[in-house]
């Protein structure tokens, strides 16, 4: 067999339906638009979420419309246990976190959570700590410092 012997099986492709070409071809007339309206006519339709000049649904929703909270303060979150990963008596900073790859960017203060178990002694600073995380830092033997 041959690429130029190729053929695609019978019935896998449809010819396109010629909507407008008379009552004879199936699709004439009203060529399936119905009977009068804007939908029917050329330049057809109305914008997504339009219903006919009553008030739209998504206006009488606000919650469903969005919310950005401006005054939101975002951290960058580190698990204790990803803080294994430190030599003993090391410092722990952003930039170092940062340098090992624990976080992606400064772009965001970077806040301790008490996740896992932490097995050797660190200094550790960061912008916020929960209590579970200074509990487990201190019982390494280590110290947090907020920055």
């Amino acid at each position: 067999m041959m690429e130029h012997n190729l053929t695609s099986p019978p019935g896998s492709r449809k010819r396109r339906k010629r909507v407008g070409r008379g009552d004879a071809a199936g699709q004439g007339s009203t060529a399936g638009r119905g009977m009068k309206g804007q939908k029917s006519r050329s330049g057809r339709g109305v914008r997504p979420g339009f219903e006919g000049g009553q008030l739209p649904l998504i206006k009488g929703l606000p919650m469903k419309r969005g919310f950005t909270n401006i005054f939101k303060k975002r951290y960058l979150l580190v698990k204790v246990e990803d803080l294994n990963i430190f030599p003993v008596d090391s410092e722990v900073t952003p930039e170092k976190l940062l340098e090992m790859g624990v976080v992606r960017s400064l772009k965001y203060p970077v806040k301790i959570l008490g996740n896992g178990e932490l097995s050797v002694a660190l200094k550790v600073s960061a912008h916020r700590f929960t209590r579970p995380s200074l509990d487990k830092i201190e019982a390494a033997g280590g110290t947090a410092e907020a920055i």
